[in-house]
């Protein structure tokens, strides 16, 4: 027999008893979500090591190694050794996401076992139990209701719906309302049977869509990349020089460590120290600008966003729910302010309303702040904003009220609430009656407009109906949420013992129209700002919601998210597009979380980088799957927080801007220490292979090799790292994400500043054994110092001091490599002989050529790919005008 046979046979009064529960906590297990097996951590290592560039560099340790050089030895191992872990401890925290959702499990449930009312943990909750709630309690697991009063749920954390929804208990035979684990009773109570608990509920299906392990970043791919050409030079390289060597007669021992001596030069073992450096930089900055990372490559993915897909309650909009337009049969007006806050204005097109130059509006809004049961906290400690009570459509109408003066409290000293019809899914109305002061009673109504603008319920005429209708209409086209207001004196009427008894539809008949309120979700107010702004980066932002399709519009068009003739879609036609029409939409509403699933990948599938921003249940599984997902922190969820690897903890999107702009500095300041890695890698190497043709013999010893590389490679190379964003940064469209690390331009560009190090370090060593000098010192000082003027030419902010660490960094490595040729040891160990003070000048004078080049070179690139950038961000704008042109809306 199955589970829904058994509840079917359960009581639907007095629930389980204590034995058929214990039976189903048995076949069903505990009302959790199941924990996923953990990785070892052996096998976590394992993958790290199994990186390209991290083998390359585990080559070099052992090549370094085999030739007595243990110092440069160990600053690889630790490199290798820091970057493994710090891996293995971002591949942990991102299995916290599925245990999050523990978090938003109810601790306790009142359940009905053997007839009796009794709390017990979530966890033992069993299909078939019959459940209690009230105002404020979380959902334990999903149910049928049964019995309802005024029940009003927020769903918004599964759904995306910004308003409640109203939940009732059907006849005999009719399907009922379900209501779904981890939502929020915001008014009202209700008895539910259980249907689905753990994995079977919601919350459940929605932690099996979040396993898995993240992919891997743009940056990471390319890195993946380089190391494997890297590996293969390597190799390539070593073989060449031996051969050429010996068949230059060149003693093989001699031979073989200098090859193995250029293989560490052409590997740039810095390179995941340059990253991390970068990335943790830009992890710093962006947290002292509320922006939290959780996976350090975030930071460069956010560079790489191609397409930022974002949720709208409470992400581009403010998750409050705010009255913003009024009308009545004589005047409209506009409410300013934001939030729940009583604070703002009701301007009509003569001025502020009063009850003297818009006492219809005052009307209105007096009959919707007494027909009202929510409640304004005013802001304390931990909480600096005003929040609701109750409903939050309730709420908005009392801080409405109260940016005109009227409170449920005054307006209750003239005439107080003596019965109430409670509002329900089926009536969709809520009616209340007050009894006046000076004698008498004042009925008042509000609910959905298609329900309350009609006869017998209105006496007003139809012409007047009409207009309304049709003003309720266009509000609802606007994406608004309208309610339609009402009011008639009555004479003294008895209440039953449920409220009006017998005498409700009387009290409900014959009311005169007051008007119409509309209510939204308002946008942030750095929405649009932030909007614009992706779209000069050449962003493309996406709007991906579960609710309705009027009110995604309704705010994409506002914030700029589409033109009034792009597309907006629906969840409902997923399924049955085609991965080109799914990619010419930027709206899409009425989504599940599978939905969204669905989209952010199919953008990934068409070669975009995506980020997926949000706060509620729903998102976790498309922030856990996007490139980069990006969490609100204050009002996002558990789940949510822990799926992402951004969290913005002001919960401004205009974070995200930020964020992306350290992303592109991580990204260049990588290209930047490749430029200058392996142009002097490259040079490296030409001097080996060229340096034999002019007559040098043997252009450098394997331990000069090895301190060039040092000094070049390590603290400048590293600072490089530190260098801030580029001035036009934001300016310019992200690159493509096809593009490979040394694309652009950038392995031309090694190849000519590598030329030019090249040259000017043999022509000082010719120099040198033209005038009898000892030339292959004076090439060790050139070579190292044409490489450091390469350095500070490749600058971001020339002639500045954004990047201290990199002047002294180069500094230092040249009074190194100046002292090498001075100190003993260090002559006696890489067989240098000191030069005079002349030639060191005239070497330092020579090297400023590295400087020059670097800096002519830079100013070419740049203008050729600012110039690429835009026609490519134009073809793309050409392109999507063109795609929604022929999507049919």
């Amino acid at each position: 027999m199955g589970s829904e046979e058994r509840i079917g046979e359960a009581s639907r009064t007095i629930g389980l008893s204590t034995a058929e529960a214990a039976a189903q906590l048995v076949q069903h297990g505990p009302n959790r979500v199941a924990a996923q097996r953990r990785t070892p951590v052996w096998r976590r290592v394992l993958g790290q090591l199994r990186d390209p560039l991290i083998l390359v560099l585990l080559v070099a340790v052992a090549l370094t190694l085999a030739t007595g050089d243990f110092p440069d030895a160990i600053i690889i191992i630790v490199v290798v050794v820091a970057n493994s872990t710090v891996g293995v401890v971002q591949e942990v925290k991102a299995d916290d996401a599925v245990a999050a959702l523990s978090a938003l499990a109810a601790p306790t449930a009142r359940v009905r076992r053997d007839g009796a009312s009794r709390s017990v943990p979530a966890e033992e909750v069993v299909p078939g139990d019959v459940i209690e709630l009230a105002e404020g309690d979380i959902v334990p697991a999903d149910a049928d209701v049964l019995e309802a009063v005024a029940l009003l749920v927020d769903e918004a954390a599964l759904t995306g719906e910004s308003v409640p929804v109203d939940k009732a208990a059907s006849g005999a035979g009719e399907r009922t309302d379900r209501l779904w684990a981890g939502t929020v009773v915001v008014r009202g109570r209700g008895v539910a049977v259980v249907t689905g608990t753990g994995a079977a509920s919601a919350m459940g299906r929605i932690a099996g869509l979040l396993e898995g392990g993240p992919s891997l970043t743009p940056l990471q791919r390319r890195l993946v990349g380089l190391g494997r050409v890297l590996a293969a030079v390597a190799v390539v390289l070593c073989l060449v020089v031996m051969v050429l060597g010996l068949l230059q007669g060149q003693p093989l021992e001699l031979m073989v460590v200098t090859a193995i001596s250029l293989v560490v030069a052409a590997v740039p073992e810095s390179l995941p120290a340059v990253v991390t450096l970068s990335l943790a930089l830009g992890a710093k900055r962006m947290a002292a600008r509320n922006a939290i990372i959780r996976r350090l490559p975030a930071v460069e993915t956010l560079g790489s966003v191609t397409i930022i897909a974002t949720d709208k309650t409470g992400t581009l909009t403010e998750g409050r729910m705010v009255v913003e337009s009024l009308w009545t049969p004589a005047v409209e007006a506009t409410v300013t302010g934001s939030g729940y806050a009583p604070e703002g204005e009701v301007l009509t097109d003569a001025g502020p309303a009063t009850v003297g130059s818009a006492p219809e509006i005052i009307a209105l809004l007096a009959a919707a702040v007494r027909c009202n049961d929510a409640s304004l906290q005013p802001p304390a400690a931990g909480s600096p904003q005003w929040e609701s009570v109750g409903d939050p459509t309730e709420a908005a109408l009392l801080a409405a009220g109260g940016k005109v003066g009227l409170t449920r409290e005054s307006l209750e000293r003239e005439a107080i609430r003596v019965a109430e019809i409670p509002f329900d899914s089926l009536r969709r109305r809520m009616t209340t009656v007050h009894r006046r002061a000076t004698g008498g009673l004042i009925v008042t109504c509000k609910g959905a407009p298609e329900v309350v603008l009609s006869a017998p319920l209105l006496a007003d005429p139809a012409t007047l109906l009409a207009a309304a209708s049709a003003r309720a209409a266009a509000f609802a086209a606007d994406g608004y949420r309208v309610l339609a207001v009402a009011t008639a004196p009555r004479d003294d009427v008895p209440a039953g013992p449920d409220g009006l008894g017998e005498v409700e539809v009387e009290v409900e008949r014959g009311l005169r129209l007051l008007g119409l309120i509309a209510i939204a979700d308002p946008p942030r107010p750095a929405a649009a700002a932030t909007v614009a702004a992706c779209r000069q980066a050449g962003i493309t932002p996406v709007l991906i919601t579960g609710d309705h399709i009027a009110t995604a519009r309704s705010v994409a068009l506002r914030l700029g998210v589409i033109d009034a003739a792009d597309t907006v879609s629906t969840g409902e036609h997923l399924a049955a597009m085609t991965a080109p029409e799914l990619t010419r939409v930027r709206v899409f509403a009425r989504t599940s979380p599978e939905q969204k699933l669905d989209i952010v990948q199919g953008w990934r599938n068409a070669g975009q980088v995506v980020a997926m921003t949000g706060d509620g249940v729903n998102d976790g599984p498309a922030l856990h799957r996007a490139d980069i997902g990006v969490a609100m922190g204050r009002r996002g969820t558990e789940v949510a927080r822990q799926a992402a690897d951004l969290i913005l903890a002001d919960d401004d999107l205009a974070t995200v801007v930020a964020a992306v702009e350290e992303g592109r500095r991580v990204y260049a300041n990588v290209r930047r220490f490749l430029l200058y890695g392996l142009s002097g890698g490259a040079a490296e190497i030409v001097v080996m292979l060229v340096g034999p043709a002019i007559g040098l013999g043997l252009p450098l010893l394997p331990a000069q090799i090895l301190w060039i590389n040092l000094m070049t490679h390590g603290l400048p190379g590293v600072a490089l790292g530190a260098e801030p964003v580029e001035p036009h940064a934001m300016r310019q469209p992200p690159r493509p994400p096809a593009e490979s690390v040394l694309g652009n331009g950038l392995w031309q560009r090694i190849a000519r500043l590598g030329a030019v190090i090249s040259i000017v370090s043999l022509g000082v060593g010719a120099w040198g054994h033209a005038i009898g000098r000892p030339w292959q010192s004076m090439l060790f000082l050139a070579l190292a110092a044409t490489q450091l003027g390469v350095a500070l030419g490749t600058r971001a902010r020339p002639g500045t001091w954004t990047n201290p660490f990199l002047l002294v960094a180069v500094l230092g490595a040249f009074a190194l490599q100046v002292s090498a040729l001075y100190l003993a040891p260090l002559q006696d160990l890489l067989g240098t002989t000191a030069l005079t003070v002349p030639e060191v000048g005239a070497i330092a004078a020579a090297s400023a050529v590295g400087y020059l080049a670097a800096r002519i070179d830079r100013h070419r690139s740049g203008r050729a790919n600012v110039g690429r950038l835009r026609r490519v961000g134009r073809l793309r704008r050409v392109r999507r005008v063109r795609a929604s042109r022929r999507l049919p809306r």
